[in-house]
């Protein structure tokens, strides 16, 4: 069988589904109202819990008295970070491979000191949300302030004040790599630039609000917890730790959830005073954070200062590359994937895809008194992304050379794979020089040049044109080196079942959660082709730890290339089952047939020989019609794990093409392109709605959003009317193309294109306003790159 590129190739079944633009199926269901998120969950005498949080960054508890809550009437208990304690496990988030890396422990509330504005103290379980609301105001809350570490340079000074005194400094974590003649490479550089880069922290912001209901079954000792998720088999192994139970006393079932962008794949303490809380009660309980709320309690990320270094020689080789990361992550590590993580790409990515053979880096990760730290989509890969494009551009712009140009010239050619990086990172397979040659091609980047280099008709006075490009790689596809090598409970290996039904269709059950990607969808197109039946046959369950295989679940660009992988096997080993009891039932040879379409045909000449409801009534009503001693399987489980590499990159290119007005400040951005190769493309629909949403995001950090902070570490913009996220009247069209090289390390070849969106968008938004900024001999390397920060750069404020 011939098959595209980025197909499956296989013997047995045809592709008829992946590769096609189909509709999400479970989006009609959404769109009617008819979805169950955990707000919407109906519960026979449901509690309602709330929590008194923090209003400082720091401080000693001096005094909290209970009493005025639990005197209200609907009030069914409350309790302190002491008192809760008592029924409770603390985490500490510290990868086990990581021995640099420390942490102190956190328990659900805060016991004896408070770290950070939001950081939850108290829980009151109450008839509604409203009374337990009311009644978490009520706690007479005291403390005496300490001074805050907001600044993380501040922190990992010799004199500062430990944050925890238990440990030993303020810095959480610190990595270096440095290859053996960094030094000589940027001595003996023609030309060598540094730059000195600044993002503000940013948070996920997902529609629907992180959520939970729990309700603890005293007679069989078991915990349900019903929640949007991510990761609901990690969860369950999180809750089982901090309740001292065992796993398989928990379950969680994902609800329904409306967005994540990583938020909701980590351990929160209220979430985990929730769960500690229903069991005493004995009663469901259910938590909803408010919007104000997720501000100051969901994890934050993508705050660093890094000063960065790229050297060429005199024909314009880049020969080495320097980076020096400090982030600030709070106060404690998130549990249990820990807070290190973009920093360790900032590590392993920066100057990655170009044949630069010299690298040195040092990553610092500070506590300091800010919410905590956590993945956000796309992790650290933006910022390395970032941090190299924005050099690279640097270095084009001093030696005169166009930028595309320069890039063709540096890139690791396509055929130069599997590549090791300076850096250790290891490469399967990549196609950055064919994205980047797409890219040119499908926004016609000599077109946009001599747009920009001619006279302005029909531009106002000032107004000045850019184009940004960026090149990126992006982890998907994970080993177990993440996180089950540093003992973490995030599984590496997923499972899938496939089986057929007693009417003819087929069930599908994977641990992934489905929230907003259109998983549902991309796993039945899977199914469907690997067993060969209609996709309307195929019906997909997810997420539920009690009837689902285990799975790491969705993060890292892994759903599809892990998951997928394992239905895909699951799939073939049913077809090949059906296709067995067929011809026992038929008493030919299973070579001699095909399943096409849900129909059983031969081979020879395509004519039916009978439908699986057919061969479904045959295996469950009749077993007799089978020869004796002949047992029909009706289903089939495949587990799938990756571990040729530490994980299967994706890559890609991106560029945007800005107006600055600098008059004004603003930047508009006129048109944005992503070519993005993540293998086999399951449903290019999906794929592509994912890639501008993510886009969106990157131009979003680019241009409005960060985390103000004042000097007491308060967060000064916690409200949407203050935390400007991008909307649809300010975003360009975006244009999207691919390229396909699927892995060799499974059979379908998928890899993750959930991230690629993000991870070159804010190096090419922040190329292509230095490029408009370019005449006036002015750069802006601050995120993000508002108005005020573009005036000065030009000196228009110096002028007012």
């Amino acid at each position: 069988m011939s098959h595209d590129p980025g197909m499956p190739s296989t013997a047995g079944p045809r592709a008829r589904t992946i590769g096609q633009p189909s509709a999400r199926a479970e989006a009609r269901r959404f769109a009617t109202g008819t979805g169950a998120y955990v707000d919407d969950l109906p519960v026979h005498r449901l509690l309602h819990a709330a929590f008194l949080r923090s209003p400082v960054a720091h401080g000693t508890i001096v005094k909290l008295d209970l009493a005025p809550a639990l005197r209200m009437d609907g009030v069914v208990a409350a309790w302190d970070g002491e008192t809760l304690a008592a029924h409770c496990q603390p985490v500490r988030g510290v990868l086990a491979h990581l021995p640099a890396m420390q942490a102190a422990l956190q328990w659900p509330l805060a016991r004896g000191r408070v770290r950070w504005v939001g950081e939850p103290v108290a829980i009151v379980v109450a008839e509604s949300r409203a009374i337990a609301e009311d009644a978490a105001q009520s706690i007479a809350f005291e403390w005496a302030d300490l001074p805050p570490l907001v600044d993380p340079r501040a922190a990992l000074e010799a004199d500062a004040p430990r944050l925890h005194p238990e440990l030993d400094s303020n810095l959480m974590f610190t990595a270096t790599v440095a290859t053996a003649n960094v030094d000589q490479a940027f001595a003996r550089a023609a030309t060598v630039v540094e730059l000195a880069l600044r993002s503000e922290r940013v948070t996920a912001m997902s529609l629907e609000p992180r959520g939970l209901l729990a309700q603890w079954d005293a007679a069989q000792r078991r915990l349900t917890v019903r929640m949007g998720t991510q990761v609901p088999w990690m969860m369950q192994a999180v809750f089982a730790n901090v309740l001292g139970l065992d796993c398989d006393q928990v379950r969680v079932v994902a609800a329904d959830t409306g967005g994540s962008f990583g938020s909701k794949i980590h351990c929160y303490g209220d979430e985990s005073a929730v769960a500690v809380a229903a069991m005493l009660v004995g009663r469901p309980l259910r938590y909803v954070v408010d919007r104000l709320e997720a501000f100051v309690s969901d994890v934050h990320a993508r705050g660093h200062e890094a000063i960065v270094r790229a050297a060429a020689d005199a024909d314009g080789r880049l020969t080495a590359f320097e980076v020096d990361d400090l982030c600030g992550a709070g106060p404690f590590s998130i549990y249990p994937r820990g807070s290190v993580n973009e920093s360790r790409h900032v590590l392993g990515l920066t100057g990655a895809c170009y044949r630069a053979t010299e690298y040195r880096a040092r990553i610092r990760v500070a506590l300091q008194n800010k919410a905590i730290y956590g993945q956000y989509r796309g992790v650290g890969h933006p910022l390395a992304c970032l941090f190299t494009e924005a050099a690279v551009d640097a270095v084009a712009r001093r030696l005169g050379v166009d930028p595309l140009a320069f890039r063709r010239r540096n890139l690791v050619p396509d055929d130069a794979y599997p590549h090791r990086a300076p850096s250790g990172a290891r490469f399967e397979r990549l196609s950055l020089c064919a994205c980047l040659d797409e890219l040119a091609r499908l926004m016609d980047y000599d077109r946009l040049r001599s747009d920009q280099r001619a006279p302005s008709v029909g531009r106002e006075p000032g107004v000045y044109r850019g184009i940004g490009l960026a090149v990126f790689v992006e982890n998907s596809n994970h080993s177990s080196s993440n996180y089950g090598r540093g003992g973490a409970p995030i599984a590496s290996r997923d499972g899938a079942t496939a089986r057929l039904t007693q009417g003819g269709g087929i069930h599908c059950a994977i641990g992934l959660t489905d929230s907003g990607q259109g998983v549902t969808t991309a796993m039945a197109q899977i199914a469907a082709d690997a067993i060969g039946v209609p996709l309307a046959d195929v019906r997909v369950f997810m997420g539920d730890t009690e009837h689902t295989p285990v799975s790491g679940g969705n993060w890292g660009s892994r759903g599809t290339g892990i998951s997928g992988e394992a239905l895909w096997q699951a799939g073939l080993a049913l077809r090949a089952q059906l296709l067995e009891a067929a011809a026992a039932l038929h008493a030919c040879s299973p070579e001699a047939l095909d399943l096409v379409d849900g129909v059983v045909q031969r081979r020879d000449d395509a004519s039916s020989l009978c439908t699986l409801k057919a061969l479904a009534e045959a295996i469950y009503f009749r077993p007799e019609r089978f020869p004796p001693g002949f047992r029909p399987e009706p289903a089939a489980q495949r587990h799938y794990a990756q571990t040729e590499y530490d994980g299967i990159y994706t890559n890609g290119a991106s560029a945007s093409w800005v107006e600055v007005d600098t008059r004004t400040g603003f930047v508009k951005v006129l048109g944005h392109w992503i070519v993005d190769d993540c293998g086999t493309v399951i449903n290019p629909l999906l794929l592509d709605e994912q890639l501008r949403g993510a886009a969106v995001q990157g131009i979003g950090q680019a241009l409005f959003e960060g985390c103000l902070y004042g000097t007491q570490g308060e967060l000064r913009n916690a409200t949407l009317a203050d935390y400007l996220v991008p909307m649809a009247a300010e975003m360009p069209d975006i244009h999207v193309g691919h390229v396909a090289t699927p892995t060799a390390t499974s059979a379908l070849g998928a890899k993750g294109g959930a991230e690629a969106g993000v991870t070159g968008a804010l190096a090419s938004v922040v190329n292509a306003i230095n490029d408009a900024l370019l005449p006036l001999d002015a750069h802006v390397l601050e995120l993000p790159v508002t108005p005020e920060r573009i005036l000065r750069a030009i000196g228009a404020l110096d002028r007012r």
